[in-house]
C-alpha cells in the first residue's frame, strides 16, 4: 500500500515534507534571538530587497508596532548582466522592480537546492513586451539572469518565507534595485539610459523608507503607482491596468507629504553633487554581473565585477574572514564578456558631465550556454498550497548540470610600430575593464630584459597546489546564522520532522 502511494502520488503533500527535509528545516536560534531583540514573532510578515552594486539581500520583518524593520543582510553570492531591468529571454539580466512571492513560487525541489520564483515578468514588464522565465533567487551561487546565494543562506531565507506563510502572509513583496537609491548612487549614473525607469522605481523605495510599511503596487500607463486609494467622493476602488489609461485615485496625504520631503532632500544633495563633479560610472563594460567582496575575496583570481569592491580594506584582507555559507567548486566570478569586449572600440577616458545624456539602446551582453537549462518542476506542497489559497499557479523553476565555461586567452599586446589588432584592442581593454588588473604587471613583462652572456637551463616547473575546492555538498546546510561557513565542507544532517513541524501543523488546516 506505501509503495503504491508513493508510486501514484509523488508529488503529494504528505510525500512531499516526508521526503523533503530540506524545505523544512527550522529557523536558525540566533535569528530567532535577533527576531525577540526586535520585537518580532516568528510568523510575522516579511519583506526582501534586492541590490546588485551592493551585492545584498535584505530581510525586513514586521515588528508588533506594524512597521518593518532589518532582520538580516545577506551578501549575494552571485548575479548575471549588467545593471538595469530584464528585457527579454536569454539576455542573463537579473530583474528590477517589485515583485509579490506566493506559496506557489516556493521550490523545495529546486536542482538549485532551493529557491522560489521572483514572479518575473509582472503587469508592467508584461505592458512592455518584456519576455522571461524561471528566474529564480536560488542556492548554489550559480546565476544565469538569478540572484544566486549559497546553499546555506537560501535555506535560511527560504525558511523564514516559510513561517511568514504559515503566520498567514499571502505573499511577501520582493524589490529589486541596481543600487540602494542614495543620492551619491542616483549622481554616478545619471548618464544611464535606465535612468528614467529607476526613478520611477525610486518612488517606491522612498515610499517603503519613510513608511516602513510595504507599498501597495499597482500599474497603468506602462507605469508604476504606489498606495493609490480612491478618491474621497469615489464609490468604489479604482481599477489598474498596467496596459491602460489611470483610473482616478488619490496618494494619502501623510505618505504624500513624507515622500515629496525626502524627494526635495535627496534632489538637493544630488544637485550639489553634479555641481561639483561627481565622476560618472562607466556604462556597458561588457561585464558579466557581480559578486560580493565577501564571496570574491575567497576565489583564486576572483572579481566583484560590477559589484562595490572593498573599500578601505583589500580582498586579501577579507580571505581571513569566513564566508557565509559553501562556495562550490564550479563557482564562476564576473568577468568580461571577451567577444563583447574585442569587437569594442579602442577605450578612451569618458568625461564628466552634468546634464543628462540622450537615452540609447543599452546594449547587452550576449548570452552563454545555459549553466542549469530547467529546474525540475514540481507541484508539491507549496505549489499546492498557492492553488488551494487561490494565488496563482506560476511554474517553478531551473536545471540540469552546469557545463565548465571555457575561458578565453588574452593575446601579448602588439609593439607600437604594428597597427593596432582585435588582439591588441581585447587586452587594452581587459586592462582597463577588470577589477584589480595590476597594470604595473603588464609593464614589466613587456620590458626587454637586458642580454645575458649564457643561457641558463631551463628549471623544472615546480608543482602547483591544487586549489579547486571540493564540488561535493552535503544534503544539508546548516544555518550561515549558527556559525556556517568557518570551514570549507560543511556537516550537516537531516533533521527530524518534529511533532509541530511543517507536516503536522498543516495537518489540521487540511
Amino acid at each position: 500500500m506505501t509503495a503504491g502511494v508513493l508510486l501514484a502520488g509523488c508529488d503529494t503533500d504528505q510525500v512531499s515534507l516526508a521526503t523533503n527535509a530540506k524545505a523544512n528545516q527550522p529557523v536558525p536560534p540566533k535569528l530567532i534571538a535577533a527576531m525577540a531583540e526586535k520585537d518580532m514573532d516568528l510568523q510575522s510578515p516579511i519583506l526582501v530587497r534586492l541590490f546588485k552594486q551592493e551585492a545584498e539581500l535584505e530581510v525586513w520583518k514586521q515588528t508588533r508596532s506594524g512597521q518593518f524593520a532589518l532582520l538580516k543582510t545577506y551578501p549575494i553570492c552571485r548575479w548575471s548582466g549588467d545593471l538595469g531591468p530584464k528585457v527579454r529571454e536569454g539576455d542573463r539580466q537579473a530583474p528590477e522592480g517589485f515583485y509579490s512571492i506566493n506559496p506557489s513560487q516556493m521550490n523545495p525541489q529546486s536542482a538549485y537546492y532551493l529557491s522560489f520564483n521572483t514572479g518575473y515578468p509582472n503587469a508592467f514588464d508584461k505592458a512592455l513586451g518584456r519576455t522571461g522565465s524561471q528566474l529564480m533567487v536560488h542556492g548554489d551561487c550559480s546565476s544565469r539572469g538569478c540572484y544566486a546565494m549559497t546553499d546555506e543562506q537560501i535555506a535560511e531565507i527560504y525558511s523564514l518565507g516559510r513561517e511568514s506563510f504559515f503566520g498567514g502572509q499571502k505573499a511577501f513583496q520582493l524589490q529589486a534595485y541596481p543600487f540602494k537609491m542614495t543620492p551619491v548612487n542616483m549622481a554616478k549614473h545619471r548618464n544611464n539610459p535606465n535612468m528614467p525607469f529607476w526613478k520611477m522605481i525610486k518612488e517606491g523605495y522612498d515610499h517603503f523608507e519613510v513608511t516602513r510599511q510595504e507599498p501597495k503596487v499597482d500599474f497603468c500607463e506602462k507605469k508604476y503607482v504606489f498606495d493609490a486609494t480612491k478618491p474621497a467622493d469615489a464609490k468604489r476602488d479604482p481599477v489598474f491596468d498596467a496596459s491602460a489609461k489611470c483610473p482616478a485615485y488619490v496618494i494619502p496625504e501623510d505618505i504624500a507629504s513624507a515622500v515629496r520631503e525626502k524627494q526635495q532632500q535627496d534632489e538637493t544633495v544630488y544637485a550639489k553633487l553634479v555641481a561639483k563633479g561627481t565622476p560618472v560610472a562607466r556604462m556597458n563594460t561588457g561585464i558579466d554581473g557581480g559578486m560580493n567582496k565577501v564571496f570574491a575575496a575567497k576565489i583564486p583570481e576572483g572579481s566583484t565585477g560590477l559589484s562595490e569592491g572593498a573599500e578601505g580594506t583589500t580582498l586579501q584582507m577579507l580571505a581571513m574572514a569566513k564566508a557565509p555559507g559553501t562556495i562550490p567548486g564550479h563557482v564562476n566570478p564576473p568577468k568580461p564578456n571577451l567577444d563583447a569586449v574585442a569587437s569594442a572600440p579602442a577605450p578612451q577616458e569618458e568625461r564628466v558631465v552634468a546634464a543628462s545624456a540622450p537615452a540609447a539602446n543599452t546594449r547587452v551582453a550576449s548570452a552563454a550556454p545555459s549553466e542549469k537549462s530547467q529546474e525540475k518542476s514540481q507541484g508539491g506542497f507549496f505549489s499546492n498550497l498557492g492553488r488551494k489559497m487561490g494565488l496563482g499557479t506560476a511554474d517553478t523553476t531551473a536545471t540540469a548540470t552546469p557545463a565548465p565555461q571555457a575561458t578565453a586567452s588574452v593575446a601579448p599586446a602588439q609593439t607600437s610600430t604594428t597597427p593596432p589588432t582585435a588582439a591588441s584592442r581585447l587586452k587594452a581593454a581587459v586592462t582597463r575593464f577588470v577589477p584589480g588588473h595590476d597594470k604595473s604587471k603588464d609593464a614589466a613583462k613587456d620590458t626587454p630584459k637586458p642580454a645575458v652572456a649564457a643561457a641558463k637551463p631551463a628549471e623544472p616547473p615546480k608543482p602547483q597546489p591544487d586549489t579547486r575546492l571540493a564540488q561535493t555538498r552535503p544534503a544539508l546546510k546548516p544555518s550561515v546564522s549558527d556559525g556556517a561557513g568557518e570551514s570549507g565542507q560543511m556537516a550537516g544532517a537531516a533533521p527530524v520532522v518534529s511533532s509541530n513541524s511543517f507536516d503536522s501543523r498543516f495537518g489540521a488546516m487540511k
